[in-house]
């Protein structure tokens, strides 16, 4: 049977970061799966939801979801598919998640997540100067890793949202907590994180597939937030063994 893969990218991205990825995939498993990429609200010029909250954001891109799909996300799309994996269960059949976190920043219980000054930096950047802010954002996540100039180079072409858009994205990783609905998400879920994030620490992964019922982590050496851009074709066998391809 032929699997139904869909992609969400991360904060300012762009669906095209998943390009490299689609194409290993391809090389590999041609004809064993059929993909889509949609592109966040407000992203691409796609419409906002009525509604600024990040439930809502999750409800239009289930909206767009007929059939079970395997759900492959990353960075603040990971947080989203979280709430998607609990809500919607008759329509995400496995989770494969670079990048993942329950909570993006630091609580007095929780810390394995950002300082809340680093995120409210972001945000009084993204009002001052978005492109500059854009351009030290993904600078910061690619520390590190082994590919990190190839990495920059990539994602510095891509088109950016509106500076509305990434405002709300900031405000729903500010405020969004899910490490509460994380024991009710049922499906099986492939995690792929950097040995290096320096956004999303590797400690926050391990949380999730200690907590997550039936998870896998693996952690990639030399690598940082984007573990699909650095080695695309070992991100594409690592999803392979996972769905049983390979």
């Amino acid at each position: 049977m032929m699997r139904q893969l869909v992609f969400w990218h991360g904060w300012a991205m762009s669906p095209k970061v998943w390009d490299p990825l689609v194409q290993a995939l391809q090389d590999r498993y041609r004809g064993r799966f059929a993909c889509g990429m949609p592109a966040l609200p407000g992203y691409e010029g796609t419409p906002l939801p009525d509604q600024a909250t990040a439930g809502a954001w999750v409800d239009a891109m289930m909206d767009q979801v007929s059939d079970p799909v395997t759900l492959c996300a990353w960075s603040m799309g990971a947080i989203m598919a979280l709430d998607a994996a609990r809500r919607y269960p008759e329509k995400i059949e496995e989770l494969v998640l670079f990048g993942a976190t329950p909570c993006f920043i630091n609580h007095r219980d929780w810390t394995d997540g950002l300082p809340e000054e680093t995120a409210l930096r972001f945000r009084h950047g993204i009002q001052k100067d978005s492109p500059a802010t854009l351009r030290r954002f993904i600078m910061l996540f690619n520390q590190h890793d082994r590919h990190a100039k190839d990495i920059s180079r990539q994602l510095s072409a891509l088109s950016y949202p509106s500076d509305e858009v990434l405002l709300q994205g900031l405000s729903f990783l500010h405020a969004v907590d899910y490490r509460h609905l994380v024991p009710d998400i049922h499906q099986k879920v492939l995690l792929v994180h950097g040995e290096k994030d320096p956004l999303m620490p590797v400690s926050a992964a391990r949380w999730l597939a200690d907590t997550l019922p039936d998870a896998s982590l693996t952690v990639m050496p030399g690598i940082a937030h984007a573990p699909f851009l650095s080695e695309p074709d070992d991100c594409a066998g690592i999803i392979g063994q996972f769905l049983g391809w390979a």
